[in-house]
């Protein structure tokens, strides 16, 4: 049962439970992240980006390797960057639940922008390790070994940053990083318990990313659907939910900054994700073995990021239908991209 292909019935049945677990799992996360971040000293976007986003990006981290490993490029290829999409659409599902002002305003900060940044030259050097010589080193293209130090050399870069040369300007609106007061709800927990819940939750989402990646190889194999449209759309969307119900939850709690760096971040460690699948595919390179479709994937998700960074920068208080123009572009551009991915 664990090794073979699921009937039908039993995909849709597991991927279902998977994705509710997630669900539960990451309203947790959402608290537990927000009182640590304070206790830590980290902040809200450090520590989102960081941790938060990658507890939130586990499930896609197994769900990636798991395809890989099954001799499903398409499929790990495909979650990997189609999470990266979904998750960036929920910001606008976000935004929906500030209603007072457009996330991208409250929520505006440079590491925040320094991610977005990270985000797209991760994305960038995956686009140009396909088109490069189709070399590996034992079994690794060494873009995958680029990948994670110009991640590495990011994270230093926005921990370590100076005299910043660009501020947001503070208004009304503003929703200041602030520790909260720890004397009332997950505040009276101790640190010891924190952590603990924070590492229950990491494990239980990895066995979620585990079984949706199951359930979705028996989706592929028993409806004829395409790997590359059931690893974006469906796979995408359910590696998204940590990131997008933790978002939610976050503003809900005013922790507006954790929730725009949970989905920036964890979008960067998507990225990384690729390198995971390129580990565990063994016919050779990852970035090789993408389609056309997944490409085009890619040059999405690099596109929505590059309009979430202008919408940071604009920083428009009340757009188009409360969301801003560029939640309002955020939805034409990922559903475009389904409807050419489904034809």
């Amino acid at each position: 049962m664990l090794t073979d292909v699921w009937p039908l019935s039993w995909s849709i049945g597991v991927f279902l439970l998977a994705t509710a677990v997630t669900v539960v799992c990451s309203i947790r996360l959402a608290g537990v992240g927000d009182t640590l971040a304070d206790r830590t000293g980290w902040g809200e976007a450090l520590f989102g980006a960081v941790l938060f986003g990658l507890v939130t990006s586990l499930s896609g981290i197994v769900m990636t390797a798991v395809s890989a490993a099954a001799d499903q490029p398409d499929l790990a290829y495909s979650n990997a960057v189609g999470g990266i999409a979904a998750q960036t659409l929920a910001l606008v599902v976000a935004d929906a639940f500030l209603r007072r002002v457009n996330l991208e305003h409250a929520a505006a900060s440079l590491p925040n922008m320094l991610f977005g940044c990270l985000l797209i030259g991760l994305l960038g050097i995956a686009l140009m390790a396909t088109f490069s010589p189709s070399v590996t080193v034992l079994g690794l293209h060494p873009a995958s070994v680029v990948m994670v130090a110009f991640y590495v050399g990011g994270l230093q870069l926005i921990r370590s940053y100076g005299e910043p040369m660009w501020r947001a300007v503070p208004t009304t609106d503003t929703v200041s990083d602030v520790a909260s007061d720890e004397t009332e709800g997950l505040g009276a927990h101790s640190t010891a318990r924190l952590w603990s819940e924070f590492l229950a939750v990491a494990a239980l989402v990895m066995v979620g990313g585990w079984a949706v990646a199951r359930a979705a190889e028996g989706i592929v194999e028993n409806t004829g659907l395409s790997a590359g449209l059931v690893g974006a759309v469906f796979m995408g969307l359910v590696n998204a939910l940590p990131e997008t119900v933790t978002s939610i939850a976050a503003v809900r709690r005013g922790a507006v900054t954790l929730a725009v760096a949970a989905i920036v971040g964890g979008n960067c460690l998507d990225a990384l994700n690729l390198v995971v699948g390129d580990i565990a595919y063994r016919g050779g390179s990852l970035f090789h073995a993408a389609s056309q479709d997944e490409l085009f994937l890619t040059s999405g998700a690099l596109v929505m990021t590059a309009v979430l960074l202008g919408g940071l920068l604009v920083r428009q208080k009340r757009g188009w239908l409360k969301i801003g123009f560029d939640g309002i572009l955020l939805i034409a551009i990922y559903a475009s991209t389904v409807v050419v991915l489904a034809f």
